[in-house]
C-alpha cells in the first residue's frame, strides 16, 4: 500500500532538479493560503523545482497581490500530468478537487491543512516549512486510497439508456432532493435485497470516508488498511436501519423505488446527479486509487486523537515488560 516518494534522497544531495515540478492547489478564497502559496513557491523554486499552477488560480492570487514569477501556468484536465506531486493549501474540500485532477494521472497528493479539522492532509500551516522541505528531500511514503466507481441508471437496469458514470473517494451519498417527502429505497447487496427504506438518504463510504459523512450520520470509523465498504442510513425509519460494512468486491445497489419523491446522489459532496423515481445506483470498489503523500507513519489512532481533540488524559499504557 505505500511506496518511498520518488527519487528517494539523491534529489536532495543534487541540490533539486529543474525537470522536477509540482502542481500546487490553493484556496484563494482564504487570504492565509494565498500568503503560504507565495512562500511555498518561493521555497520551491530556490531549490530548482518548477512550479505549476492552474490559470485561474494563477489570476486570483495575481489579483489579490501574490503575483508567482516564475509560474507554469496550466489549463484543461492534463494538468498534473507528469508532475511529481500535487501539493494543496486547503481543506478537505480543496484536497478533494486536488484528487479529481490527481487521480487520473496517478499523482500523489500532499496536502497542508488551512480549513478546520483537515483529516485528510497531512501537515499543518505551522509545519509549512518543514513539509517544503520534505518535498524537496523527497522525504515522504505514498499511500494508495480505496476509491468508488458509481453507476446511475436512471431508467434501472434493464432500461435500456446507459449509465451515468462517476467516482469518489471518500462517499456516495444518495439524498432526497425535497424536504417535504421520505426518499423510499431498497437496498441490494450482490444481488440479493437487503431491506427496504424510508429515509433522508444512504451513505456508501469508504474507510478514508468513515471520518466524513458517513461518521455524521452515525457511521463506524474504518481504519484505512481495513478493506471494506461502508453502507450508512441516514434518519430511516425502518426496523433494520443500522450501518453495515461488507466486502470491497460486493456490489452495493440503491434502488429508488418508483412512487416516490426524487433524488439527488452527490460524490464527495462535489459532483452531483440527479435521480428520478426508478432509478438504480450501483457503487463497487474501483480499480484506480487516489494516492496521498505521508510524511510520517503515525498511527491512525494519533492521527484520530489529534483532529477530533478526543480525551485521552489518565491513559496509562503498557509497561516495558508487556512489550
Amino acid at each position: 500500500m505505500t511506496s518511498a516518494g520518488q527519487g528517494g534522497s539523491g534529489a536532495a544531495e543534487s541540490g533539486g532538479r529543474s525537470d522536477r515540478s509540482v502542481l500546487l492547489l490553493v484556496h484563494t478564497g482564504r487570504p492565509a493560503a494565498m500568503r503560504s502559496a507565495k512562500l511555498v513557491h518561493r521555497s520551491l523554486t530556490q531549490e530548482g523545482l518548477t512550479v505549476r499552477m492552474p490559470a485561474a488560480e494563477a489570476d486570483d492570487l495575481k489579483k489579490a497581490g501574490y503575483e508567482l514569477d516564475p509560474i507554469e501556468v496550466t489549463h484543461g484536465p492534463d494538468t498534473a500530468d507528469g508532475a511529481e506531486l500535487v501539493m494543496v493549501l486547503g481543506g478537505d474540500g480543496t484536497l478533494l478537487r486536488a484528487a479529481e485532477i490527481a487521480r487520473p494521472a496517478g499523482v500523489p497528493v500532499l496536502g497542508v491543512n488551512l480549513g478546520h479539522v483537515g483529516f485528510l492532509a497531512e501537515a499543518e500551516r505551522e509545519d509549512l516549512n518543514e513539509t517544503v522541505r520534505a518535498v524537496v528531500d523527497c522525504a515522504y511514503e505514498v499511500e494508495e486510497r480505496m476509491t468508488l466507481d458509481i453507476a446511475v441508471y436512471n431508467g434501472g437496469r434493464d432500461g435500456g439508456i446507459p449509465p451515468i458514470r462517476n467516482w469518489a473517494l471518500n462517499e456516495a451519498t444518495l439524498e432526497k432532493s425535497a424536504s417535504g417527502r421520505m426518499l423510499e429505497m431498497v437496498l441490494e447487496i450482490d444481488g440479493r435485497p437487503l431491506s427496504r427504506w424510508g429515509c433522508d438518504g444512504v451513505v456508501c463510504a469508504t474507510p478514508t470516508g468513515s471520518t466524513a459523512h458517513a461518521f455524521s450520520a452515525g457511521g463506524p470509523i474504518v481504519w484505512p488498511e481495513v478493506a471494506a465498504l461502508l453502507v450508512v442510513p441516514i434518519s430511516a425509519h425502518a426496523l433494520f436501519a443500522r450501518p453495515v460494512v461488507v466486502s470491497p468486491d460486493a456490489t452495493i445497489a440503491l434502488e429508488v423505488v418508483p412512487d416516490t419523491t426524487t433524488g439527488v446522489l452527490w460524490c464527495d459532496g462535489r459532483r452531483m446527479v440527479e435521480l428520478p423515481p426508478g432509478a438504480r445506483i450501483e457503487v463497487t470498489r474501483s480499480d484506480v486509487p487516489v494516492r496521498l503523500a505521508r510524511l510520517q507513519r503515525a498511527p491512525f489512532t494519533d492521527r484520530l486523537v489529534a483532529k477530533f481533540g478526543l480525551p485521552v488524559a489518565g491513559w496509562r499504557g503498557r509497561s516495558e515488560r508487556d512489550l
